[in-house]
């Protein structure tokens, strides 16, 4: 029944990113004028004029910020399944609440058979059906201890995650650090000590030039 209830979501979904995609085509092409003139032919180069021929040198420091914004923009995915990982964790480090909520919790995470319930008893139990087992016996009777120890599992899956995700953003921090060492965040880097800066050919010229005229 869950699968069914999937595959009916991602249709859904689907077909609704289908019908906004072409239905806002659909509805831009019936409201808007058709006035097609030579300009909107032309190649759009992000409002400034085609102008020049193709093989330009871009400057580097388009493709350095493109990079370190892609290695920092895709390692904060890494935090969404952390989350979840986290979240289970002090659900379980605070696991006082009744017999049906333990339970669920313990099927949610696949501990099923801890909580003395076989698959089968578990998919009964999911459609609906009476399983051999009461509800009431599906704890153990050591309650107390059962608590114990998942809140112990639960405490430790939360400082290990806790630990992981410490040390990931230590490593991105380190990078990041090394980075703004290196100026790769400045857009116009400042030469380091001790480096010449280019010569200026223009008063050069502009003294050669007045010589030419005064000897003339």
């Amino acid at each position: 029944m869950p699968s069914a209830f999937l595959v009916g979501y991602l249709l859904l979904f689907m077909g609704a990113a289908v019908a906004v995609v072409f239905g806002g085509l659909l509805l831009g092409k019936l409201l808007r004028p058709h006035r097609p003139t030579a300009e909107k032919l032309q190649t759009y180069e992000c409002g400034e004029p085609a102008v020049g021929p193709a093989d330009v040198q871009f400057d580097l420091r388009f493709y350095v910020v493109a990079l370190v914004f892609l290695i920092f923009d895709v390692e904060v995915a890494v935090f969404f399944p952390w989350a979840v990982v986290f979240g289970k964790a002090s659900h379980l480090r605070s696991a006082s609440a009744s017999d049906q909520a333990l339970e669920a919790r313990l099927a949610e995470l696949g501990f099923g058979h801890a909580a003395g319930q076989t698959p089968s008893d578990r998919s009964r139990v999911e459609e609906g059906k009476s399983t051999s087992v009461p509800r009431s016996e599906s704890i153990p009777s050591s309650r107390g201890e059962d608590r114990k120890a998942i809140r112990k599992f639960g405490n430790r899956l939360m400082w290990m995650a806790l630990v992981d995700v410490l040390i990931f953003f230590g490593i991105l921090l380190v990078g990041f650090a090394y980075l703004w060492h290196r100026g790769d965040l400045e857009w116009v880097r400042a030469l380091p000590e001790g480096t010449a800066s280019p010569p200026e050919d223009r008063p050069q010229k502009a003294e050669s030039l007045s010589i030419l005229v005064g000897e003339t």
